[in-house]
């Protein structure tokens, strides 16, 4: 297990906090959810979340903030406080939690020792950390287990994280969208402490350089495969990007390094880096903020010059485009459209069919022609993609669900 940076975020009465003692606010002002996406952006590791609600109504509004977070952000979100019964640890994970954080020491309809128990047989013991009278919290995988402990301003990151129980630090003197995550990082990593670092395969000596010493990189959205840019690379731009987290290029125009987004604000996070066959290509997937090309678009690569008229065989965007139609409907209700037909019935006529259609699923399954399940299961996948666009699920939350597990 790698050692984690955990930085942690207390929520009471919708402001974020820094500890539980609720004396200093995160980026006063901001919405929790803004705080969460920049601290995975600063190189967190994860994040802590607690609820500090004191009663029901705020705690469902802690749920529905949580779901937001783990939808907004990749790296994972372990949910703490208002934890009384093994209900409350489903409702954290089925929000997207990592795992639940249950205090040992509570007491309830349950004491905390129960609940926990419950919840390793139910759900896992990584998805069940423990939070100790102490203040440090329990955390596995399902392989290995640690400690993640609290750290102050004074204490060197380094030496806690090198003891060998240690899982990982939170705390609030790691809790700060500025925080140099990615430094303390590196000054681990050079100390022989496992960390979640961008650390090349290849040198960049063993790349192919052109005669100015640059490589071409291809840039993708991680998520859709979108090429985005083309762009240009020199050592110094590759270095400063596996330290940084964000892409950096070379301008040829400028004879410069440059951060992209350091002026427009539409900064790319790099998720992976790879290089082709040849050794003299890079292909970048990062996260992108906003615009990647100058003039706006999302793409650099807008201006379509000819095109076959042929049906899309992506999988992900046949899906994304049939429920983008789903949601106008619900949106642009259209006279004689079966799916406009449907929402105004209701839910429990969706959910009708969508029985009908894993009977005829399983009927068609039986039978000996292999084409026909292929046509009942299109049925029952557009019917259920119109119970998602009921309820507000999207087919990223089922992708990052199955990813979990």
């Amino acid at each position: 297990m790698n050692k984690l940076l955990l930085p942690s975020i207390f929520i009471k009465s919708d402001t974020a906090y820094k500890d539980e003692d609720c004396k200093e606010n995160i980026s006063s002002g901001e919405a929790p959810e803004n705080i969460a996406v920049k601290l995975e952006e600063a190189g967190a590791d994860g994040i802590i979340m607690f609820d500090l609600s004191a009663d029901d109504i705020s705690h469902e509004k802690f749920i529905l903030l949580l779901r937001k977070v783990t939808r907004l952000i990749d790296i994972p979100v372990f949910a703490g406080g208002h934890i009384k019964r093994l209900e409350d640890v489903k409702k954290y994970l089925y929000a997207g939690a990592h795992s639940a954080i249950i205090d040992n020491g509570a007491k309830d309809s349950l004491t905390g020792a129960d609940i926990i128990t419950e919840s390793c047989e139910r759900f896992g013991t990584e998805k069940t950390a423990v939070k100790e009278s102490d203040g440090r919290i329990l955390i596995r995988d399902k392989k290995s287990e640690g400690i993640v402990k609290r750290v102050s301003e004074n204490e060197d990151i380094a030496d806690v994280l090198s003891e060998q129980l240690t899982a990982g630090v939170t705390g609030a003197a790691i809790t700060d969208t500025a925080f140099a995550y990615y430094e303390v990082k590196n000054k681990c990593a050079a100390k022989g402490i496992s960390v979640n670092v961008l650390s090349s395969t290849l040198n960049f000596s063993d790349f192919k350089c052109n005669e100015a010493g640059l490589l071409p990189v291809i840039v993708q959205d991680y998520k859709t495969d979108e090429v985005l840019m083309l762009a240009w690379m020199n050592e110094a731009a590759f270095d400063n990007t596996l330290n940084t987290g964000m892409m950096t290029y070379y301008s040829r125009s400028r004879d410069e390094q440059w951060v992209k987004g350091e002026t427009s604000g539409h900064f790319q996070y790099v998720k992976s880096m790879s290089v082709d066959c040849d050794k003299d290509t890079l292909l970048a997937k990062v996260k992108q903020v906003g615009a990647a090309c100058h003039t706006g678009n999302r793409s650099c690569f807008y201006t379509e010059l000819f095109s076959k008229e042929e049906a899309s065989k992506n999988p992900l965007k046949v899906f994304s485009d049939v429920m983008e139609v789903i949601n106008d409907r619900k949106e642009n209700p259209k006279e004689g459209s079966y799916t406009t037909y449907l929402f105004e019935q209701g839910i429990d006529k969706v959910l009708k069919k969508c029985g009908e259609e894993a009977a005829e699923v399983i009927i068609a399954a039986k039978n000996p022609d292999p084409e026909e399940i292929k046509y009942e299961l299109a049925d029952f996948l557009y019917h259920a993609m119109v119970l998602m666009s009921m309820k507000g699920v999207t087919w990223e939350d089922i992708i990052k669900e199955l990813a979990n597990r």
